[in-house]
């Protein structure tokens, strides 16, 4: 289901331990866990040269945006990156958005959203509340641009300017 590297990055990540969504009094916490997950995944990913990502939340973590990016044949394609927390996490999962890949693949929902039902959905499901923003960008993010963007520059749907 998952990659043998990928499993590897996830095994390091840390499993949080609070069971808050953003509307439960213990949301705080539970955002500091996201915060230490999110820094050791950066630092494992800065080790193994493949930082890919950047990412920053609004006063609340409840808004998160940033950029995201793919190396394709030595050409850095970056994309913005944005997701929600929604109120029932972390029992459901956040929704990756790439707004500007909206309508480009049919691995997509309306407004950019990746598709993530089939292998990331069951995954999160068993984890849940163990997994968080860190695990859903390995897990989720990151194999599907692997996936999707050589396929849709190889399409012409992606074009580097």
């Amino acid at each position: 289901m998952i990659s043998a590297g990928v499993k590897s990055a996830v095994e390091k990540i840390p499993l949080l331990t609070v069971n808050a969504g953003p509307r439960d009094p213990n949301w705080i916490d539970r955002l500091k866990e996201e915060f230490l997950a999110l820094i050791k995944y950066v630092e494992i990913n800065k080790a193994e040269d493949n930082d890919w990502f950047k990412i920053e939340s609004n006063r609340e973590g409840t808004r998160w945006t940033g950029k995201c990016w793919y190396i394709h044949n030595l050409v850095r394609y970056e994309f913005d990156l944005q997701f929600e927390i929604p109120a029932t996490y972390p029992l459901a999962p956040i929704e990756l958005e790439l707004p500007e890949l909206d309508g480009k693949t049919s691995k997509m929902y309306r407004g950019g959203k990746i598709c993530l039902d089939i292998h990331f959905a069951p995954l999160w499901a068993k984890n849940s509340p163990k997994f968080g923003i860190a695990h859903a960008l390995a897990i989720g993010l990151g194999p599907w641009l692997a996936v999707e963007i050589p396929q849709l520059i190889d399409e012409g749907k992606i074009v580097k300017t």
